[in-house]
């Protein structure tokens, strides 16, 4: 039975969730807005659907990516599925002032104009259950202060393609460390040319080498800090 002949409203709710995973291991974003529809009509609230039916198939990709059975371009299309679920619940989960993962501001370093990595893990960070807010490319430390005082997120994504844009993450986490926020915030850094070791130099609290390792990481670094502060 292909994909095509099969009818999405005549599974049962298990069986739609793993038709739903295995929609969006194959980017196919219509049935993605479907199946979520048809959930929230069998009352499933926002905040369930996201976790069972998007986060988890996204997890799923994640692993694979991660792994090297999926490459960039079918992450990219199950992350477009993901985002067209995304738009059918973000105005629900508003609304029901659901729990997320946390709030991501990310953005690519001042002098550098890559994003297609930045942007898939921005993507993978939503899938992730985050709110992510995406401050694009070429930014100065201006404007990450800026996001920071606006949004209050946890984490704070960069990302440098280029070797000579790689030293101004630094400028920025130097600069969070002289206004005595560098604590405030949880600081993730990327890009092909980084490695471990030049992230510990710097100062940030983790090098991810993807983005299915940022996805992973973001949501062990929150939930360690969250239960750092209840024990505290």
């Amino acid at each position: 039975m292909s994909d095509e002949e099969i009818d999405l409203r005549s599974l049962s709710d298990e069986d739609l969730v793993k038709q739903m995973h295995d929609d969006l291991y194959d980017g196919l974003a219509p049935e993605i807005v479907e199946g979520t529809e048809i959930l929230l009509e069998r009352g499933w609230s926002a905040e369930r659907t996201l976790n069972d039916a998007l986060v988890e198939g996204m997890r799923i990709v994640g692993i694979d990516f991660r792994d090297g059975i999926l490459f960039v371009p079918e992450v990219l299309l199950a992350a477009n599925a993901m985002k067209g679920g995304m738009e059918v619940l973000r105005p629900l989960l508003s609304e029901s002032d659901a729990q997320r993962m946390g709030k991501v501001v990310i953005g690519t370093v001042k002098g550098d104009i890559h994003d297609i990595g930045k942007n898939l893990v921005a993507m993978m960070l939503e899938g992730a259950g985050f709110e992510v807010i995406d401050l694009g490319i070429n930014n100065p430390v201006e404007n990450y202060l800026a996001a920071l005082d606006e949004h209050r997120p946890e984490i704070l994504g960069m990302s440098a393609l280029l070797t000579t844009t790689m030293p101004y993450m630094k400028v920025v986490i130097d600069t969070l460390e002289e206004q005595g926020r560098r604590d405030d915030v949880i600081v993730l850094v990327g890009g092909a040319p980084l490695n471990e070791e030049f992230g510990k130099a710097i100062g940030a609290d983790a090098y991810c080498r993807d983005a299915a390792v940022a996805a992973e990481t973001a949501q062990a670094l929150v939930l360690a800090r969250r239960s750092s502060v209840a024990a505290s």
